[in-house]
C-alpha cells in the first residue's frame, strides 16, 4: 500500500527520511537506533558507505518540512528489512512541473533489478501529483549501469548539462502523460 511516507513495491518499502532524522544524519549517519525505531535496519551502514544527498537536501527540508516525501526514501527489502539504497527527487515540482530524480544502491546489491524497481515505484507515486508534469533523470554518460537501466524505459535524451560534482550529465525526460500510456496498467 503507497501513502505519502512509504510507496511498497514488489520487494521493497520506499520508507521517507522524516524532517526531523535530516539533522540527526547530518551530524551523524551511524544512529541505527533511529532505523531501529522504524522497524528496520542499517547492517551494510548505507548512510556512511555511499554516496547519497542528505547535505543537499536538508536546507529544503528544514524550509518545508512537508517536501520529506519527496526529497529522500531509503529502500527497505521486505524479506530481510535492511536498508540496501536510497533514492529521492532533487526537490519539488518547478514551475514547469519537471521533478528530477536521483537514487543509489549499495554495490552488494547492484544488478538485481533494485535500481528499475526503485525508479518505478518512486515515478508511480510522483504522477499523482498534479503538478508533476515531466519526469527528469541524468547520468554521466560514463555511468553504463545506469545509461543501461534509463534506456529500458522510454525517456527521451534531450541533452547535456554540466553538474558541479559529477561532471557531463545527459538529460532523460518523459512527460507523465507518455509515463501513464507506457507503465500503467490499464486494466484496473
Amino acid at each position: 500500500m503507497n501513502s505519502d511516507l512509504t510507496i511498497s513495491t514488489d520487494r521493497l518499502i520506499l520508507h521517507t527520511v522524516l524532517a526531523p532524522e535530516y539533522a540527526l544524519l547530518d551530524e551523524s549517519y551511524s544512529h541505527q537506533q533511529l532505523w531501529l525505531d522504524r522497524g528496520f535496519s542499517d547492517p551494510i551502514k548505507y548512510f556512511e558507505n555511499n554516496k547519497h544527498p542528505i547535505k543537499y537536501r536538508i536546507t529544503q527540508v528544514l524550509e518545508n518540512p512537508d517536501s520529506a516525501k519527496y526529497l529522500l526514501r531509503v529502500a527497505v527489502l521486505k524479506k530481510e528489512p535492511i536498508i540496501i539504497a536510497t533514492a529521492g527527487f532533487h526537490s519539488l515540482p518547478n514551475e514547469n512541473g519537471m521533478i528530477e530524480i536521483g537514487f543509489g544502491v549499495d554495490n552488494k546489491f547492484q544488478n538485481l533489478g533494485y535500481g528499475q524497481e526503485i525508479l518505478r515505484g518512486m515515478w508511480d507515486w510522483v504522477i499523482n501529483d498534479p503538478n508533476v508534469k515531466t519526469l527528469r533523470y541524468t547520468v554521466s554518460p560514463k555511468n553504463l549501469p545506469s545509461v543501461h537501466i534509463i534506456n529500458k524505459f522510454k525517456f527521451k535524451l534531450i541533452g547535456q548539462q554540466i553538474d558541479d560534482e559529477d561532471g557531463p550529465e545527459d538529460i532523460y525526460e518523459l512527460p507523465v502523460e507518455k509515463y501513464k500510456d507506457f507503465y500503467l496498467d490499464k486494466s484496473s
